[in-house]
């Protein structure tokens, strides 16, 4: 799990505080204030370490199939006007065990914590290259400083250099070189591979649906193979949703694995799951999918009010939320899911429900949510959970985000143990008393106009 994100000349974060992140974070903000950039820089490490290109520094994108997003070029995410013309990115993770419980449910246990810290320039080329890059575990910790004509000094713990050399340079932005690990040692080697390994499998981990999904078909073609990836767009949810109902019997290790991170019976309830929460939103009673004859083409069927309709004949809200929960059954157990306004063509009350299916799964499955978000319904629900003590206030943790001129702003929402909130910032959900004021003035202004007409 992510415990904190650090950006520094991030596009619009000069100087961003540390952002301490929860089982379930939201993010909340006016259009364009910065919101999406604090998704976006875990997606580009993500991007980066799956990079096919392991000397690559980092991956700014370009690639549509295989890249969650283009950041263009370095200028690009630089912050104007700074100096030395150089971005940070900093976090921390905390990483689990896992074992069994009698009842079938994942305990997670915490008891390892791994830090990183890059900054990153640019070459004479304009091609992005880490400056400095620094892992630390509780078993060590080590750091690459870029130097003259483009060698690396190597560090272990706070220790003189034990070496410099161009070979010495960063993979993927989370690992040392052969060369770089061989100048270790065989035990500090280990200890910096670990730390790599840790980092990659939870940038790998991290599961994105972004603001703009696919548009509902009638009908999807289905071959029997492995589902994918949900995609940003959602597009892959059809796939997930047909291999939990028609393939149960087949267990390639790909299927497991990409279904629930092994455990097979989360697959057979993806369906099932699915149903449940729009139930609980009053936007279906329960979907299901059927074949179209024997051919390879399948449609999802929505049931409410005694009547069953095609997806495509349905409110679009059902299509657009279908990805939001289809992705907290789908990702692996103790996977990070990265949500930007998971709420759209929702109306009101299935927007709060949101909060409940973030705080169960968040508990249930281990997933931790990061979500950006414009709804101040989710987040009113968010607080009656915590009233209620259905959450607990350390596992949720809200931002505010707004604009001072060129820059993001970030505030942390202080809330009690009731829900309440301590720091509320002016106009957070707009200007309510003053629309109830103007309305109100309008409304006397009128009636005296209307008694002096008479």
């Amino acid at each position: 799990m992510f415990t904190k994100l650090t950006l520094t000349n991030f596009k619009t974060w000069r100087n961003c505080p540390d952002i301490h992140l929860a089982p379930v974070t939201m993010i909340l903000g006016a259009n364009s204030s910065g919101k999406s950039t604090l998704l976006q820089s875990l997606l580009l490490l993500k991007q980066t370490a799956a990079s096919p290109d392991r000397t690559i520094h980092l991956n700014l994108g370009g690639d549509e199939v295989n890249d969650y997003f283009n950041f263009g070029s370095f200028d690009d995410v630089l912050t104007r006007n700074v100096s030395p013309r150089e971005f940070g990115i900093a976090l921390s993770i905390k990483y689990h065990e896992t074992s069994k419980r009698d009842s079938g449910l994942m305990k997670i246990v915490y008891n390892q914590f791994v830090d990183l810290e890059l900054a990153y320039r640019k070459t004479s080329v304009g091609a992005p290259i880490v400056q400095t890059l620094a892992m630390r575990g509780k078993d060590g910790a080590f750091r690459l400083e870029r130097g003259e004509k483009g060698a690396y000094r190597l560090f272990i713990d706070d220790e003189p250099s034990i070496g410099q050399s161009r070979s010495f340079a960063p993979e993927r932005s989370i690992a040392l070189s052969a060369e770089a690990l061989q100048k270790l040692g065989p035990d500090a080697a280990a200890v910096a591979q670990d730390l790599s390994l840790v980092l990659r499998r939870e940038l790998e981990a991290i599961a994105y649906l972004g603001p703009l999904r696919k548009k509902p078909e009638r009908d999807y073609a289905w071959n029997r193979s492995r589902p994918g990836l949900l995609g940003a767009d959602g597009s892959g949810v059809m796939n997930a949703l047909l291999a939990s109902v028609y393939a149960k019997g087949e267990t390639t290790q790909d299927m497991q694995s990409v279904l629930s991170g092994g455990a097979k019976e989360d697959s057979n309830d993806l369906l099932k799951e699915v149903s449940t929460w729009l139930n609980r939103m009053g936007v279906a009673e329960k979907i299901e999918l059927k074949q179209l004859g024997y051919s390879s083409r399948y449609e999802l069927i929505v049931h409410k009010d005694g009547i069953a309709a095609n997806l495509r004949d349905v409110g679009i809200g059902v299509s657009q939320v279908l990805p939001v929960l289809t992705l907290a059954y789908f990702a692996k157990r103790g996977s990070t899911v990265l949500l930007e306004e998971p709420e759209i063509h929702l109306h009101p009350l299935a927007q709060s429900v949101l909060a409940e299916l973030f705080v169960k799964v968040a508990k249930e499955r281990g997933i931790q949510f990061i979500v950006e978000t414009h709804s101040e319904h989710i987040f009113r629900r968010m607080q009656t959970l915590i009233a209620t003590g259905k959450a607990k206030v350390a596992d949720c943790q809200m931002y505010f985000v707004k604009r001072a001129k060129a820059d993001a702003r970030l505030t942390t929402l202080e809330l009690d143990e009731f829900g309440s909130v301590k720091n509320w910032p002016d106009k957070f959900f707009g200007d309510s008393l003053g629309e109830a004021r103007e309305q109100a003035l309008a409304r006397l202004a009128r009636m005296r106009k209307l008694a002096n007409a008479g």
